[in-house]
């Protein structure tokens, strides 16, 4: 198989699949807000924050780290005592590292509520880093593109379908607009795994014949019984302080986390995206009211015949193990969790190569990349990869939920909007029941 052929074949594909999305801005002039693409080197870069959580606050440091000119002048969060830990966790790293000059962040750019993010963008930032729940993210995505700034975007992009139309649209319109956009996908900034899929792709293990990646961990965010709901606190609420446990705000485990193997697969074919996939899936542990799966295991298909396969496990007390098994027609391509060995065996299981490359924070090479691209007028834009295996992930919840055969046509264009529209903190938002595959339809 021409990869190289099959991947600029998928990508043109993929974005004319959402066509009628992007029409309107690509037919739109070209307006871009701000300063953000006139940088020169000693102009200070100033970041927003939009989401305080521990990942969020890591990115904002890890921003504050990639360039000497970098501050944090502005943050945001659905609430205000997240806003304000995330703050002091920021400020208590940057002493560490004697840059505490660069944390900005004073009273009046501090927001708090649903529409928060927007008042970080428009509060004179550069650059924002969305690091909110992945329901949020196509929206703050478009209003941040929208208004011309640079982007860093924790995974996935989206929980639905719609969702990653809207991400494609402003990929489309971040290009024209010259901005970066770089996705929390950390494995894609690794030294060792760069390495190994240069190689990979060069043939160091011939044609792919098929792939087998784990996620076995236990729970990220297990669910709080419902007893400890408080009372008078909004069903919006409990469900975003809980949001991991939500089809809606997280994609399930799978989509949130697991995407991770689901995005090495993609890296394995070019992201190339498969044709259709199976799955199997369920709730084996007490649920309290969330609605998501805590197993799911995916058989995607490709071009040529060539399979790949994705496990996922959130149970506690049991196995745990995150590898990746690349089988090829000359050998096969092993990674082995994080600090285990990165490596080509022949037919034989004989080692061929492995990875001696110098270990590097892979979170802060994402940052590191990201802002020299700004530098340097060459913004790097991560767009179509991510959404492909965005989507890769939603299809195999998709194909579990259902118990049918999803196509990444039907993918592209599902019409199922788990994300609720115009969503206000006190409306009412019953929990969507937990799916049964065989009477939960694909939409």
């Amino acid at each position: 198989m021409n990869q190289e052929n099959s991947s600029s074949t998928s990508r043109r594909e993929f974005l004319r699949a959402s066509g009628a999305v992007t029409a309107g801005l690509v037919a739109a002039p070209f307006v871009l807000t701000g300063r953000s693409a006139e940088l020169s080197p000693g102009d200070a870069i100033r970041v927003g924050l939009v989401g305080c959580g521990g990942r969020g606050s890591g990115a904002a440091m890890q921003a504050l780290n990639a360039d000497g000119n970098a501050q944090l002048v502005a943050a945001a969060d659905v609430f205000e005592n997240s806003l304000q830990r995330g703050l002091i966790e920021i400020k208590r790293a940057a002493e560490k590292v004697e840059s505490a000059h660069k944390v900005k962040v004073e009273p009046d750019k501090c927001f708090v509520g649903l529409d928060a993010y927007q008042k970080v963008i428009d509060s004179g930032v550069d650059l924002v880093i969305l690091a909110t729940p992945p329901g949020f993210r196509p929206q703050h995505l478009a209003a941040a593109v929208a208004a011309g700034k640079h982007v860093f975007c924790e995974k996935p992009m989206a929980t639905d379908g719609p969702g990653v139309r809207s991400v494609l649209a402003s990929v489309e319109e971040a290009k024209r607009k010259n901005l970066a956009v770089v996705a929390g996908f950390c494995w894609r900034y690794d030294t060792a795994r760069r390495e190994f899929f240069k190689r990979l792709h060069d043939g160091a293990i011939g044609d792919i014949r098929a792939m087998y990646h784990t996620y076995y961990t236990g729970p990220v965010k297990p669910m709080p019984p419902a007893s400890s709901r408080k009372e008078g606190m909004s069903d919006v609420e409990w469900q975003v302080r809980n949001w991991y446990n939500f089809g809606w705000l997280s994609g399930d485990g799978y989509t949130e986390q697991c995407v991770h193997s689901v995005d090495k697969m993609a890296w394995t074919m070019n992201d190339v995206p498969p044709l259709k996939c199976t799955a199997v899936g369920g709730r084996q542990t007490q649920n309290n009211e969330g609605n998501i799966y805590d197993h799911i295991e995916v058989n995607y298909e490709f071009a040529h015949g060539v399979r790949g396969f994705v496990v996922h496990r959130q149970i506690p007390n049991c196995h745990s193990e995150n590898k990746d098994f690349i089988l090829g027609s000359k050998g096969n391509g092993n990674i082995g969790g994080r600090r285990s060995a990165v490596e080509f065996t022949d037919s034989k299981g004989e080692l061929q190569w492995r990875s001696g490359a110098a270990p590097k924070d892979m979170y802060q090479v994402e940052h590191d990349e990201l802002f020299a691209s700004i530098r340097n007028g060459k913004p790097i834009n991560d767009g179509v990869r991510m959404a492909t295996s965005t989507l890769m992930g939603l299809m195999g919840r998709m194909a579990a939920y259902s118990g049918q055969e999803i196509t990444w046509e039907q993918a592209m264009n599902s019409q199922e909007r788990l994300v609720p529209e115009n969503l206000t903190w006190d409306m009412p938002l019953p929990i969507a029941p937990m799916p049964v595959p065989g009477k939960t339809k694909f939409i």
